[in-house]
């Protein structure tokens, strides 16, 4: 017999029943066949509980699922569906010549009630800084980039590896829901679900879910915001916009691609600000939406990779 969980969902064998004892211990489990169920029976597993009449919470194997009964149809009686309450799961892309270290430490300015929201992955991307750090003697080395450009933003060298390298990191680490970037990084970010829905990009990874641009603008080149942005973006989005930051006319601009984009503005420059109390309410609220997108039975993340090929 098999059992495991595949998006909060327990799956067995069909040749096999599970019992769930409640109470305010962990969960046990117990196995029975089922009288009335053949070897090749197909149908879905059968689970029984005492106290079927409400909804209840338990614990397993310690992780936390919210329990819902469902009635079934036929002589399979009662199944049990457990949702997983997991985060969104976001990969964090770092601003220019800084690091994913970096990235985590302006990140973790922000208050405790968002960061327990959120399952973040910083990566480093894949060259080491070219040049001198802006960040220098603020942050320590080591310094990387995403890929290098030229004075006026229209050429670009190495963004071909930078996108393998991305989908790649998000093999890994996935299952990915979202990507988070801050300057290059929310460049990088902003552009790729365009890429991703024109065939462009991460052709091998799950359709990207939600943004969160701090900092953001396109891309220059006229051949790839043809590829990026020609269409509008349906990707749920929060952009961060800051007084002062020189990047802020292009990130409105940006935002103009987007399908009902959220928009956070803050009294500072080009940096990860810290959220006051209305900056606070609207990235919860996002959180929220995005929690409840990710909560409605979308296909999985297998699913979905299977659907990529």
């Amino acid at each position: 017999m098999m059992i495991g969980l595949s998006r909060g969902v327990l799956v067995a064998s069909a040749t096999v029943d599970v019992r769930f004892k409640f109470s305010n211990k962990p969960t046990t489990i117990e196995t029975r066949r089922s009288p009335n169920q053949r070897e090749i029976d197909s149908s879905r597993l059968v689970v029984e509980s005492k106290s079927l009449n409400r909804r209840r919470s338990s614990s397993f194997t310690g992780r936390r699922y919210r329990v819902l009964i469902l009635e079934e149809m036929g002589s399979m009686g009662m199944q049990e569906q457990f949702e997983e309450q997991r985060k969104p799961r976001i990969l964090c892309l770092h601003g220019f010549r800084t690091s994913g270290e970096i990235m985590k430490k302006q990140i973790h300015k922000w208050p405790k009630s968002v960061m327990e929201k959120m399952d973040l992955v910083f990566l480093d991307g894949p060259f080491p800084a070219e040049g001198k750090s802006d960040v220098e003697g603020i942050f320590d080395p080591p310094y990387y980039e995403w890929f290098q450009f030229d004075k006026d933003f229209v050429e670009y060298r190495n963004l071909n590896k930078c996108l393998a390298y991305i989908e790649e990191c998000i093999i890994k680490n996935g299952p990915i829901d979202g990507l988070m970037g801050f300057s290059q990084g929310a460049i990088l970010s902003a552009a790729l679900p365009g890429l991703q829905g024109k065939g462009m990009a991460l052709l091998k990874v799950p359709k990207i879910k939600f943004l969160i641009i701090i900092g953001g603008a396109k891309f220059k080149s006229a051949s790839l915001a043809e590829k990026a942005y020609s269409s509008p973006i349906d990707c749920p989005s929060l952009h961060f916009l800051g007084e002062t930051d020189f990047l802020k006319p292009y990130g409105i601009k940006l935002m103009e691609s987007f399908v009902n984009p959220v928009t956070i503005h803050h009294p500072k420059g080009h940096t990860v600000p810290r959220l006051d109390e209305k900056s606070l309410e609207l990235m919860l609220s996002f959180l929220k939406s995005i929690q409840n997108k990710l909560s409605t039975g979308e296909p999985s993340y297998k699913e979905e990779e299977r659907a990529a090929f």
